[in-house]
């Protein structure tokens, strides 16, 4: 492969262009910056994507005529320009991401990728993140790569021929990292709780930050649990070593850990490096409900911003303010509901950081439902876990009562009662 410098590649860049960027910790930011450096030849250029890390220089206000944005799962590097402009946010499920591209809704002219060097054969992987990038790297009219020795090989979606890329740089640099958190007591009495209806057997997905790798960190007693999530970080892989999670039981993927994307440290990096037993899949297909369901015993384990007293779960939004997306919640939610013995579970501490209740009578003004009062199933904070499925309305504001925090219970029950029996 022939390698060019970055700045001869954003020559192929012009007015008018749709560029997918490669997502996640696969955000190729020497690409971007050199797109970016040469913004007064460029006119409306569109970039879109799910969360990125790095920069994204080309969200300034002072580019809002050379670029605008396309979010389809909103980050933080992102979040301060949404909806002010040139930045905006597209509702879609993660599952039907790579649909807007094959479908032609929403047609890509460029794709900007970050993968491994090619193998003997020409072939260069995507790495750690493939959600929407594999169908756009098929559907675009040229594909420019950033090619990293640091970059994990991964298997499953992940390859694309030389042949198929249009121009290449070479860069060196460390991929980016995301460090866990640490564990609080509010994270580790919730885990407690989830992990206590966790069945042997069952098929996880979770995603990443406190209450997961809590949960992950109370599962040292079980046997022959899988893994079919769009997402995983570092706290998976000590339940690997010791054999408590070898997909057995599956039957999606029998023995393979699935996963459409990855966010964690160099040690979650070399553990997928080369590894057959990773497969990283188009989220078309790991977060697609036919297949999902399809495993044993899916438990699915989902946060929110706040949950109202009938089960409605606002997980994108605070009020008005975009602040994430609908991203897989509502994929994996259906699906685990759905699969045989499957628990769909949404976890959150039962107030926020300034003593706010998030369990609360009626969503905030413009909040987005991501799941419905007739998806939700289980919901788990630190003071309990409660099942809503099957409730009235009534009997769900009790059980939900009974779950927030002791400074909100009395409050709660007053507004519930205007709700429900005045």
């Amino acid at each position: 492969m022939d390698y060019i410098k970055a700045s001869e590649a954003a020559k192929l860049i012009k007015s008018n262009h749709r560029i997918y960027v490669h997502s996640t910790v696969c955000t190729p930011e020497r690409l971007i910056d050199a797109i970016v450096d040469r913004h007064e030849d460029l006119r409306d250029v569109e970039f879109c994507h799910i969360h990125t890390e790095g920069k994204a220089r080309y969200a300034l206000p002072e580019y809002s005529k050379n670029f605008k944005v396309n979010n389809f799962f909103i980050g933080a590097n992102i979040r301060p320009y949404v909806n002010k402009g040139s930045v905006q946010y597209v509702p879609v499920f993660l599952s039907e991401i790579p649909l807007l591209f094959r479908k032609k809704v929403l047609p890509v002219d460029v794709a900007l990728i970050h993968v491994s060097p090619p193998d003997s054969h020409g072939y260069c992987s995507l790495g750690l993140s493939i959600e929407g990038v594999k169908a756009a790297t098929e559907e675009a009219k040229i594909v420019i790569a950033q090619v990293n020795p640091n970059m994990p090989r991964t298997f499953g979606d992940s390859f694309i021929h030389e042949s198929q890329i249009t121009a290449a740089i070479w860069c060196e640099d460390p991929i980016y990292e995301s460090l866990s958190p640490a564990l609080t007591e509010n994270d580790v009495a919730i885990g407690k709780y989830v992990a206590g209806i966790v069945d042997d057997g069952a098929t996880l997905q979770m995603g990443i930050g406190g209450i997961p790798n809590a949960v992950l960190a109370c599962l040292g007693n079980h046997k022959n649990l899988g893994i079919h999530t769009e997402m995983f970080s570092d706290g998976l892989i000590p339940l690997v070593e010791k054999g408590i999670v070898n997909n057995s039981q599956k039957k999606i993927y029998h023995g393979k850990i699935v996963s459409t994307f990855l966010m964690g440290t160099r040690k979650l990096y070399d553990f997928v490096d080369d590894n057959q037993a990773v497969a990283m899949l188009e989220s078309s297909y790991t977060n697609d409900t036919a297949i999902i369901r399809q495993n044993p015993k899916v438990t699915a384990i989902n946060s929110a911003i706040e949950i109202d007293l009938t089960g409605q779960v606002c997980a994108d939004s605070i009020a008005t303010k975009m602040y994430s997306g609908v991203g897989g919640q509502m994929d994996f939610i259906r699906g685990a509901s759905l699969s045989e013995g499957g628990k769909p579970i949404i976890a959150l501490t039962s107030v926020t950081n300034k003593g706010a209740s998030k369990i609360v009578p009626t969503l905030k003004q413009g909040a987005g439902v991501v799941t419905t009062r007739g998806h939700i199933h289980y919901v788990a904070t630190e003071f309990g876990i409660v099942n809503l499925y099957g409730k009235n309305l009534k009997e769900r504001a009790e059980a939900l009562i009974s779950i927030a925090h002791p400074n909100h219970r009395e409050t709660l029950s007053q507004q519930a009662f205007e709700l429900f029996e005045h």
